[in-house]
């Protein structure tokens, strides 16, 4: 039997988390103080080419000031997913914060009509929408037994406008959907589900994307930190407004000035909205 949570302690969960956005999300929770279970298939960063483990992550977080635990999972394993909700039970008994980011990227970029791309393509809509209902699916029993709780899902503006082809936009979409039904059912036990847009990330992949083309080609944009979405995340838990937030899509650099949320070098990331799109906009009764 788990010795459960000690006072003020804050469970996370951050699926996806090896590298990119789920890497620097974990790692802002953890600077917060969060405990952070990490996920993700890399154990070795010479599992893919842009390097990354859960184990690197997670000693991250714990520096950071938090305390980061690495779990190897396959996000396309629904009984691996169970497992590690039922070993939070037993540790802690009960959950935080759960952060749906776990998402398979095959061959979104490649040139061509989504017919001329390898199928793997559609894999995208196993591990990272199915996969993001599972682990909420898990996840909720332990959110409803703490009292409050968050479920995030990683956005992005390909919801409404088109980027990567139709699975990307598809996972996106029904990601906000699936944030919007969840919370509507989880309202009554005081527990949130929103989506929250990502901006341009400086991620280990996007560098090397961008290494890639010639340099008159690369955009001249600054990227926002992977951390500031996990900075967002932190506030929003600890807003009064979790509950009226609940249910919405929303844009992290739009919650940033809700929560006067700066990027990790003091930095205010911008909205894409205006020649990307976006959900509706928050009123201004909440921007003050």
């Amino acid at each position: 039997m788990g010795l459960g949570k000690t006072f003020m302690e804050t469970i996370a969960v951050v699926t996806g988390a090896s590298r990119g956005a789920g890497k620097g999300i974990a790692i802002a929770l953890g600077a917060v103080g969060h405990t952070v279970y990490v996920t993700g298939r890399s154990g070795s960063d010479k599992d893919t080419e842009w390097g990354g483990t859960i184990h690197e992550t997670a000693e991250q977080v714990t520096e950071a000031g938090g305390k980061g635990i690495a779990v190897a999972l396959d996000h396309s394993d629904d009984s691996s997913v169970a497992e590690l909700f039922n070993r939070i039970r037993k540790e802690h008994g009960g959950l935080d914060i759960l952060v749906n980011n776990a998402a398979k990227l095959v061959a979104t970029t490649d040139p061509g009509g989504f017919w001329q791309k390898s199928l793997e393509a559609g894999d995208l809509i196993t591990v990272g929408l199915r996969s993001h209902f599972v682990a909420s699916y898990y996840a909720a029993p332990l959110l409803v037994a703490n009292g409050k709780g968050l479920i995030v899902n990683t956005g992005h503006y390909g919801a409404v406008c088109y980027y990567h082809g139709p699975a990307y936009g598809a996972q996106k979409a029904g990601s906000d959907k699936m944030a919007a039904d969840m919370a509507k059912e989880l309202r009554p036990h005081n527990v949130a589900a929103v989506s929250v847009w990502m901006g341009s990330l400086d991620t280990e992949r996007a560098r090397a994307h961008l290494a890639s083309l010639p340099e008159e080609k690369r955009p001249v944009q600054k990227r926002q930190s992977p951390q500031f979405t996990g900075r967002i995340i932190a506030a929003l838990y600890e807003s009064e407004r979790l509950m009226e937030l609940s249910g919405r899509a929303m844009i992290d650099s739009e919650l940033g000035t809700l929560f006067n949320v700066t990027d990790i070098d003091g930095s205010r990331p911008v909205s894409h909205r205006f020649n990307m799109g976006g959900p509706p906009e928050l009123h201004r009764s909440l921007l003050g």
